[in-house]
Order: C-alpha cells, then sequence, then structure tokens
C-alpha cells in the first residue's frame, strides 16, 4: 500500500523503516495535513498523521477525490479527525488504541522529579552559565 506520512520526525522514519520491511510504500513529509497540503496525498492509498494534523472536512473531501481510503493516526485521540466526513467518503480511520500503562506511569514519576528536584530550572540556568542553587532546593517525596 502506498501511505503518504505527515508531520514526520527522524525518529518516524527510523522506526517506520525498520519494521515496514517493504510492506508498503511510504512516502514522508514533514509538513502536517493541511488543506494545503493535501496535493502530496496524490496517488496514495493511504495517509499516517499525528496529533497536529488537521482533517477537517474539506481535508477529508479533498483527499477522498486524490483516492485516499484509510487514515491511520500515530495518537490515540482523534479530535483533529472529521469522522462524520470520512464516513460520507468511505474513508476507514484507524488509531492508538491506547498507550502503554508503564510508559504513562513512568512518563508521570519523571515529571514529579522534575519538579521535586526542580532539573528543568537547573538545566536553563547552565544554560546561560548561571550555577546558582538559590531556589533550586527540592523536597523528599
Amino acid at each position: 500500500m502506498k501511505v503518504a506520512l505527515f508531520s514526520t520526525k527522524k525518529f518516524d522514519r527510523k522506526y517506520f523503516d525498520h519494521f515496514n520491511r517493504e510492506r508498503h510504500d511510504i512516502n514522508y513529509f514533514e509538513a502536517p495535513l493541511r488543506l494545503n497540503t493535501c496535493n502530496l496525498t496524490q496517488g496514495s492509498e493511504a495517509v499516517c498523521v499525528f496529533v497536529n494534523d488537521q482533517l477537517d472536512e474539506n481535508v477529508i473531501e479533498q483527499i477522498a477525490q486524490y483516492g485516499i481510503r484509510l487514515i491511520a493516526l500515530r495518537c490515540a485521540g482523534f479530535n483533529n479527525v472529521d469522522i462524520e466526513a470520512c464516513e460520507k467518503h468511505g474513508i476507514t480511520v484507524l488509531r492508538v488504541p491506547r498507550y502503554s500503562p508503564e510508559a504513562v506511569a513512568e512518563h508521570a514519576v519523571a515529571m514529579i522529579l522534575t519538579l521535586n528536584r526542580k532539573t528543568h530550572k537547573a538545566y536553563n540556568r547552565v544554560k546561560e552559565q548561571n550555577f546558582s542553587l538559590e531556589n533550586l532546593e527540592g523536597f523528599d517525596l
């Protein structure tokens, strides 16, 4: 299947190339999918998008005219996709059903430690050559 993958970062290419193993013909685009970038979907059967891509009714109508029949989201949320317009144009929408509970928990712990030890503030200070410890005191959890 020929896929137009939007909002692409280096890590997207790395992992999609590694796991694709030439099953699909993927065209990577750094630009987000918007009305003014719909033309990039010409010749593709599917689009793969992320959270900042906007698939409103106008975009859905345009990509349907280019032959898109599948939208694959690289996220759990789908509030950026007009589902009714997809149904109207016969486009299937797939999404990530859930995130790894372990990854979510690990991220929560990382955020708690960042706030607790004020590493975000310390990092910014060091970038500015400010090595003061003032107001960087943490607390015991």
